[in-house]
Parts: C-alpha cells; sequence; structure tokens
C-alpha cells in the first residue's frame, strides 16, 4: 500500500467525522489532545482522535485505519498507556460506558468505557462485587484483558479468569462475539493478551457473593520495618485464601494532605482485604497488628464498595513510571535484601515499592484457561515513582536496580502481566511476562486476527511468521 499524502488522510478523517455520532479530531482541532492517567507517555503525537459514541463509530474508524495501514491506539482512562500513539489513530472507548447487572446469574455486562469505580457501585447494589483492582479509576475492561490481581484475587483468582464472554471488533474490521464455544482462540489469547487483538467493547463478567470486607491499612513507623517485614513474610504463609494482602515500602512527602503522623516521614504501609466475618479477619491480622508500634489503624469493617480506600491509590494524573518482576518467594534473605536496597536506611529515591501476596486462587487454573502464566508466583514486586522529565534517568536507574538486586528470587524472568508500565513496552519484556509456550501460541493467534499488527501501540505481542 502506498503511503498517503497528508492531505489525502485528513480528508478522509474529516470523512470520517461526517458519519459517525462520536468526536473526531485531528492534530491542532479540538478534542486531539485526549486526557491520559499516565501524562509521561505523549498521545498528542497521533494521526487523528476518535471517540465513538457507537459500536458502528468503531467499526468505522478500525476500518478507516486498515484502509490506509495506519496502527491503531486504544485506551479509555489511560492508566495502561505503553508507547507513544505516533502516527495512531486514537481510539478513546471512555464514552462507551453501561453497566447491565444479571442478580441472578451474577454477572455483570460492562462498556468498554466503564470504570472500575462505578462497576462496583452498581453490582454493591445487590450484594455483589466484581474482580476489580486497588483503584477505582482504572478502566475495568483494560484491567481485566491484562490479567487482574485486585483485593479478592487469592479468593476467586485473576479478574481474566471470570470473563464469560466479550465483543472485539478484530483488525478486518468485523465485529466478533468471543466465548469458550465461538471463536475461542480469540477467547482465549484476549484475556491475558491486552489490547493486542482488537477493541474490545463489551464484557460479560462473573460477580461474586461480596456485600462486605475487612480491610484497611496499618501503618508503622520506618523503625519497625525490619521486624513488620519480616513478620508479614511468615504471616503470608498461614493465611486463608480468604484474605489478600500486600504491604508497601513508603516515603511520603512533607504535603497536609498526609496525616501528621506520616507526613514527611519513612512508614511500612500493610493492606489487608479479607473476604470473609470481621471477627475471623480481626483473629487473623492480630500477629501483624503485634507486629510494631502502629502508627494508623484503618483496617475495620466496610462496605465492599469502599475498597478503594485500602490502597488510597492516586487521584490525579502524573508522569508516572513504574516496573515490577514476579517473586518465587520470600526467604529471610530476600527481606533483608529489599530493605538494604529500599529500607528506611538504604537512601533509595523514590517513595513506593510494593510487593504483593499471591497463591491462593491466583494459582488455580481457571475453568476455561487464558493467556495468564507464571501462575506459581508467590508475590509481586512493583515500584511507582513520578517522573518529571528532569528526573526520568533517576528514577528509571533505581527502578532498574531493585529489580536487578532481586534477582536469585525471581520467577519467570520478567515482569508482572499486570503491573507492566510504559518501561517495560520492549521486545524482551513483553516476551517475558508469558510463559513461552504460551507466547508462541500468542503469535499464532495473533496472525490469524492481526497478521499486520495493526494493533501494535502497546505492550506488543508480533504476529507470528
Amino acid at each position: 500500500m502506498n503511503t498517503p499524502v497528508a492531505g489525502d488522510w485528513a480528508a478522509a478523517v474529516r470523512g470520517l467525522a461526517a458519519t459517525v455520532r462520536g468526536s473526531v479530531a485531528l492534530p491542532g482541532e479540538p478534542g486531539h489532545a485526549t486526557e491520559s492517567f499516565n501524562t509521561s507517555v505523549r498521545l498528542a503525537t497521533s494521526a487523528a482522535v476518535v471517540e465513538p459514541a457507537s459500536i458502528p463509530d468503531v467499526l468505522a474508524a478500525v476500518r478507516l485505519a486498515a484502509g490506509w495501514g495506519r496502527p491503531v491506539a486504544v485506551q479509555a482512562t489511560g492508566h495502561g498507556v505503553a508507547v507513544p500513539a505516533r502516527d495512531a489513530l486514537m481510539i478513546s472507548t471512555r464514552r462507551l460506558g453501561g453497566v447491565r447487572i444479571d442478580p441472578v446469574a451474577r454477572t455483570a455486562r460492562i462498556g468498554a468505557g466503564v470504570r472500575s469505580g462505578e462497576l462496583i457501585q452498581e453490582a454493591a447494589a445487590f450484594g455483589l462485587a466484581p474482580l476489580t483492582g486497588a483503584s477505582p479509576l482504572v478502566g475495568a475492561v483494560g484491567y481485566t484483558l491484562g490479567g487482574g490481581i485486585g483485593p479478592l484475587g487469592r479468593a476467586y483468582g485473576f479478574a481474566a479468569d471470570h470473563v464469560r464472554e466479550l465483543d472485539i471488533i478484530t483488525a478486518d474490521g468485523r465485529l466478533r462475539t468471543a466465548s469458550p464455544t465461538r471463536h475461542a482462540d480469540l477467547f482465549w489469547a484476549v484475556r491475558g493478551g491486552k489490547g493486542n487483538f482488537g477493541v474490545v467493547t463489551s464484557l460479560q463478567l462473573d460477580l461474586f457473593p461480596v456485600a462486605r470486607l475487612y480491610g484497611g491499612g496499618l501503618f508503622f513507623p520506618g523503625t519497625a520495618a525490619p521486624q513488620v517485614l519480616h513478620t508479614f513474610r511468615e504471616w503470608t504463609a498461614t493465611l486463608p485464601d480468604q484474605l489478600s494482602s500486600s504491604v508497601a515500602l513508603r516515603r511520603l512527602p512533607p504535603v497536609p494532605a498526609v496525616p501528621e503522623p506520616l507526613r514527611g516521614r519513612f512508614a511500612e504501609h500493610e493492606r489487608i482485604a479479607y473476604a470473609g466475618p470481621a471477627a475471623e479477619g480481626a483473629d487473623l491480622v492480630r500477629p501483624l497488628r503485634a507486629a510494631g508500634p502502629v502508627l494508623i489503624d484503618t483496617v475495620t469493617e466496610m462496605a465492599y464498595a469502599g475498597v478503594g480506600s485500602i490502597h488510597n491509590d492516586p487521584t490525579e494524573p502524573g508522569p508516572y513510571r513504574d516496573r515490577s518482576a514476579l517473586l518465587e518467594g520470600l526467604d529471610p534473605a530476600a527481606v533483608g535484601r529489599l530493605l538494604a536496597m529500599a529500607g528506611p536506611d538504604s537512601g533509595f529515591p523514590l517513595p513506593m515499592v510494593e510487593l504483593r501476596h499471591l497463591g491462593g486462587a491466583f494459582a488455580r487454573t481457571p475453568r476455561h484457561p487464558n493467556a495468564v502464566g507464571h501462575r506459581d508466583a508467590a508475590f509481586s514486586l512493583s515500584t511507582v515513582a513520578t517522573a518529571e522529565p528532569g528526573e526520568l534517568d533517576l528514577v528509571r536507574s533505581a527502578q532498574r536496580e531493585l529489580i536487578k538486586a532481586m534477582g536469585p528470587w525471581r520467577f519467570g524472568g520478567g515482569p508482572c502481566l499486570s503491573f507492566m508500565g510504559c518501561d517495560e513496552a520492549g521486545a524482551h519484556d513483553v516476551r517475558s511476562s508469558y510463559e513461552d509456550d504460551t507466547f508462541r501460541r500468542l503469535r499464532e493467534v495473533k496472525a490469524g486476527y492481526d497478521p499486520d499488527n495493526l494493533f501494535r501501540v502497546n505492550h506488543n505481542i508480533p504476529p507470528a511468521g
């Protein structure tokens, strides 16, 4: 195909604008600068931005891009952007909303633009809960396609394990419904394959009978970090599947928004989510509470609709950089290494390092297998920081050194699929986030549905051949 001249492309985009219900914008026009939660990845370099208001709008946009050989970038909230949308047709799905709950079947049908918080609130009206993540602001569909590690995960597994069917527009401009019995290869690949196979316009998800949690956070001072982290290591080996937990080593800024006991200090933040009676949860958490002096204790019985308060993830967009890994386990030496690298006396320059306890249902093969692998990992390790342009080298260097230092305990050798950031979009990182057989199969499925790699503005899986 010949490369079209800019004027021809502009005319084609204006032709699209005349036929769709949603908005269409070329560079320099209102609506072209799409909102992204992670502002460190430039989206303004895209060749056009489409905000579909309907499924036919998405079909028309994909067909236009395919006809002109333009890559397609897809985003809802911009939390998971991986690479700049340079010269791509950007499809922003945020207007494709809608949540429909079936309380008898315990399912939800959600549109591509639905945020996790909206899904949580709708399901809560029926005493049900979805497998969403720590932040209510994240797009529920994108989160699920990347695997999905959340507060109910040890009890029920990855979010991707509980998709019943999905609607997806593939590179040939066709709308397909994928399920265990229809386009089963595509159904397998999309759940864990992120955005590599098309524009997912809706998902049907399982919901679970969880109306309340025993959850919240325990904050300990930096002086107690060694004792508390070793206690956490021993404690997690004793837990039932219904209890999910994580620990974050945090350097908190001296700003009024931070509670006074934590302001400007190093703190160890234990996060708890127990899907069971509060009295049982209190008994389970007692050893952790006793591990050191507690600065703040917010662990209590709560409605599941308040689950976002457990982690209190950032609510404002910013230039975030993150890296991740999987660990095969934690022994005393691993805890010592982590403290030496990122503990209170380490001089580590970044604000947060987190360990999430996996195992439980995460380790079990789902009823309908998918592309999420490395299920025997015991913990995920991640580090997140804001990085203005002048700070980028420092942030990247510190994150690389931390991941390298934990090398003896790595599992799988790559990043954690669910937490992959924009610095983990290279070919090696993407390949190593999957098991070998899984990656080969993903490439084969990609070759069948997207042989020209139209959907490549992501953590890309290239088609076989």
